[in-house]
């Protein structure tokens, strides 16, 4: 298997991670439940696999939350997280520009610049979690902390 960017920076330093593949075959527009699919198809308590959301805040400062399958994200705390008065999401046409990823393959690891990151703090529930290994049809398991120092990430209640 190839290594990916976020692979490569885990490696880097030092974080141990595995991976797994899946059959990739959804449509990756934001409708609610794609992340249960993909806990579905790695055989993942749902509440373990965390998608990774990026937001432009009112600022124009970019800013990646990363949300368990399970829960909605609740704009309200992911402002306070931010410190902004508004926050929305990145139109799909430019999350590529922005990370280096496509959506349904894009990874809070590895993105082109250093966005401040926010991963829910229901992430700390589990001994290890999954999100995006930057390649749709492929998923990082690694520990909530390893994650957070991989990305620089705070935890943050971000459940609606």
């Amino acid at each position: 298997m190839k290594k990916t960017n976020a692979m490569r920076i885990l490696d880097g330093m030092g974080i141990s991670y595995s991976v797994i593949e899946y059959d990739d075959d959804t449509e990756h527009s934001l409708e609610r439940g794609a992340a249960e699919k993909t806990a579905e198809k790695i055989g993942a308590d749902p509440a373990t696999v965390f998608k990774t959301i990026v937001m432009r805040t009112d600022s124009k400062e970019i800013v990646v939350y990363c949300q368990s399958a399970v829960h909605e994200i609740n704009l309200k705390k992911a402002r306070q997280a931010a410190g902004a008065k508004e926050v929305s999401p990145v139109k799909q046409e430019e999350l590529l520009a922005l990370t280096g990823y496509v959506r349904g393959g894009c990874s809070p690891v590895g993105m082109r610049k250093k966005y401040r990151t926010f991963i829910d703090s229901s992430a700390m529930d589990h001994g290890q979690i999954n999100v995006s290994a930057g390649l749709r049809g492929l998923q990082l398991r690694l520990s909530p902390s390893d994650l957070a120092k991989a990305v620089g990430a705070d935890f943050v209640d971000l459940i609606l």
